[in-house]
């Protein structure tokens, strides 16, 4: 097959018009196309009321050897990739010892699906509910306030992505298309197939609760065993080797091979690492507060009158801006079209987060506004990052009336440094409600300094975003994890043989398919590591 790319159609185009463009590109007869695949659609904004969609094609024809002759110099007709995955080796035939995953988000799912398929029969271990019931947990305390510490928005099966909008897109580097396996198996279990060519897919929340009910029973039927409610209290290590995990319930588990896939709020769990001297090291992560505007002025700064067509959709943004007290502020974790949520994993602590359903059809756009920090402003100790969070979220619990509502401030009033009273035309979306306060006092000055200095820049990029009546709403803390459990090539830690690092959680991805890929890698490195010791143990 070929692969045609910066194939370029206006936004009104049909079927008909993207096979016209590939017979125009290729200069081709219809009878010499046998058939094309959408690799990937985009779309270019850069020209308001002039956008356009870009395609990557890959085309099945009968002159595919005169093509690549013809076209060896030019960059956007090649060979298709092989983009399809080969499982690194499968378990022997009687295999006693069982690998065991902590976490049962995206990349313990992931990791925990990949073992099952190469026959090694995993144990998963997550300390929250099953998806439903944890979802009826995670919606009752949005709706009522009622919280329950483990089991809610970053607590259960499917982690935090779960209640964070399902973005499936990342930045990695990926030469071994290890994402195109987790879109692929997400679209088997009941995704929609679009996932696989948009340029920037999101299944959502709704939606989510199905797909990884429908992963679980596949690790299920392939001989996995996932146990809900049980979290682990103690990792046992003999001699620097792992033996096994001891739950918090008293039963203990033995395994040579522990994939530690917890999420970045884990914080009992980290503070147990450490104290059992497994190698950690303190890295940068973010804070801020989510902002809300209208999501009809974000689409008309976007895409001009081209706004509100249905190909296109709400539209996103990205913003940063590098701050005159060396501070960099960013919008993080865009929500079109969606809500900002209560995310917090411990009582007595608010923390905000941003949703959408899939169709992102809410009235509002919500994102992060966070300013980068780094282990120089926590420099106590490897795990100080997370006292650092903490203080800040029970501020924010403070500030919010102490009943789990968040402080929230209008924009205008923020930025002129006096307390709101009273909401504009933006109606906040945060559920159990917010509570109007002066939010200069939920983070520290330094931090404040610079997102009153970026809301002006930003609203020279996307006019409107510094209007009087958008909501900002405290606080976000949970951007990423604040450690790092460092581990080496064979992706083991540096100094706890048998313990696999993996995830947000650890350090070593940032999203749902960035996680699902780290569990793909680990899984193989944990598969072929048993490998190497039952081929060792016959010599």
């Amino acid at each position: 097959m070929l692969r045609l790319s910066e194939v370029k159609l206006p936004l009104e185009h049909t079927e008909t018009d993207i096979q016209s463009a590939i017979l125009k590109k290729l200069s081709i007869a219809p009878r010499d196309l046998i058939r094309h695949f959408i690799f990937k659609r985009s779309y270019d904004a850069r020209k308001k009321g002039a956008v356009s969609f870009v395609y990557i094609i890959d085309i099945e024809t009968t002159r595919e050897q005169q093509l690549l002759q013809r076209f060896k110099k030019d960059p956007h007709i090649v060979p298709t990739p092989d983009t399809s995955y080969r499982y690194v080796t499968h378990a022997p035939a009687g295999l006693e010892q069982r690998p065991i995953v902590i976490g049962c988000g995206p990349c313990g799912m992931f990791a925990g699906l990949l073992l099952a398929q190469m026959g090694f029969r995993p144990i998963i271990l997550e300390r929250g509910k099953a998806v439903h019931d944890r979802s009826v947990d995670t919606f009752g305390f949005w709706s009522k306030g009622k919280f329950n510490p483990e089991s809610n928005a970053q607590f259960g099966e499917g982690g935090a992505g779960t209640f964070s909008d399902g973005k499936l897109y990342s930045r990695i580097k990926d030469a071994n298309h290890h994402g195109r396996k987790v879109l692929a198996e997400l679209v088997n279990a009941g995704a929609a197939a679009e996932i696989l060519y948009i340029n920037k897919p999101h299944i959502g929340t709704y939606r989510l609760v199905k797909i990884v009910e429908n992963i679980r029973n596949q690790i299920e039927s392939l001989g996995g065993e996932i146990r809900f409610q049980s979290r682990v209290a103690q990792l046992n290590i003999e001699n620097g080797q792992v033996c096994g995990v001891t739950l918090a319930s008293g039963e203990h588990i033995a395994s040579n091979q522990v994939i530690l896939a917890v999420g970045h709020s884990a914080r009992d769990t980290f503070e147990m690492l450490h104290q059992a001297g497994v190698y950690i090291e303190a890295k940068p992560f973010s804070i801020g507060f989510r902002i809300e505007h209208p999501q009809a002025i974000i689409d008309k700064c976007r895409l001009g009158s081209q706004a509100g067509h249905p190909m296109l959709g709400a539209a996103d943004y990205s913003l940063v801006h590098h701050c005159a007290n060396g501070r960099s502020v960013y919008s993080f974790c865009m929500c079109p079209g969606g809500q900002v949520v209560a995310a917090t994993s411990e009582v007595g602590r608010v923390v905000t987060n941003g949703m959408s359903q899939y169709e992102r059809s809410g009235k509002n756009a919500n994102s992060g506004i966070v300013v980068g920090i780094t282990p120089e402003d926590y420099p106590d100790s490897p795990i100080a990052g997370i006292e650092f969070q903490r203080r800040l979220e029970e501020r924010a619990f403070e500030l919010g009336g102490g009943t789990y509502k968040a402080p929230g401030q209008l924009v205008g009033d923020f930025l002129a440094g006096q307390a709101s009273t009273q909401l504009g035309t933006v109606k906040p979306s945060y559920k159990p409600g917010i509570y109007l306060c002066d939010l200069s006092s939920s983070l520290p000055d330094y931090a404040i300094e610079a997102i009153r200095e970026a809301i002006p820049a930003f609203d020279k990029q996307l006019h409107g975003f510094a209007m009087d009546d958008a909501v900002l709403t405290g606080v976000e803390t949970r951007t990423s994890s604040p450690i790092c459990i460092k581990r080496g090539d064979d992706y083991q830690s540096l100094n706890t043989k048998g313990l696999y690092p993996a995830g947000e959680g650890a350090g070593y991805a940032g999203g749902i398919l960035s996680a699902g890929v780290d569990g793909i890698k680990v899984a193989e490195a944990v598969a072929m590591s048993i490998q190497s010791s039952i081929a060792l143990q016959k010599q």
